[in-house]
């Protein structure tokens, strides 16, 4: 029995040890090349999130919050709820004409977050939607420092990675 509470003490004093990823979230926009010959920007898709977004961290699950329409379009902010016991989420977002459906897993990986997402995307050759995963990998490097590692699917299936680092204020 005394074995039985030492191990329910510790998982909750371990559970109680992930950092707290709330806050306001921002990182500067990359310079835009100029002057003769600079051609296109070249950017990833970052964290999926923009240059800003929001995160409240509560017992049992992870919000975030972002803008991804502008504000000419009179739409809200995308809210995205994840559940931190492990189960699924399903987080439908509707861009475009069509809703996607954005199914979720969340998981602690010592110090990280780490954000499990499949969804449906078009297929370029034009048959049926085929699913494409997204995994973000959140974790602080400092007090007021996040750094996102998205892993997304890419053509011809291999992943393309992109790191974002965010700054908390």
């Amino acid at each position: 029995m005394a074995a039985a509470i030492a191990l329910v003490a510790v998982t909750r004093a371990s559970a109680q040890q992930h950092p707290n990823l709330s806050g306001e979230w921002s990182t500067p926009p990359e310079p835009v090349p100029t002057g003769r010959g600079a051609g296109a920007a070249r950017g990833t898709m970052g964290s999926g999130w923009g240059l800003r977004f929001s995160a409240s961290q509560e017992p049992g699950r992870f919000t975030v919050q972002y803008v991804f329409f502008s504000t000419y379009d009179l739409q809200p902010p995308i809210r995205q709820v994840f559940a931190l016991d492990g189960s699924e989420t399903r987080n439908d977002v509707m861009i475009g004409h069509a809703a996607v459906d954005r199914r979720s897993r969340a998981a602690w990986r010592g110090d990280t977050l780490v954000l499990t997402t499949v969804s449906s995307a078009p297929d370029p050759a034009g048959g049926a939607p085929r699913p494409t995963q997204m995994r973000q990998a959140l974790v602080l490097t400092a007090p007021d420092s996040l750094v996102v590692e998205t892993t997304r699917t890419g053509p011809a299936g291999r992943p393309v990675v992109s790191r974002t680092v965010y700054t908390r204020g």
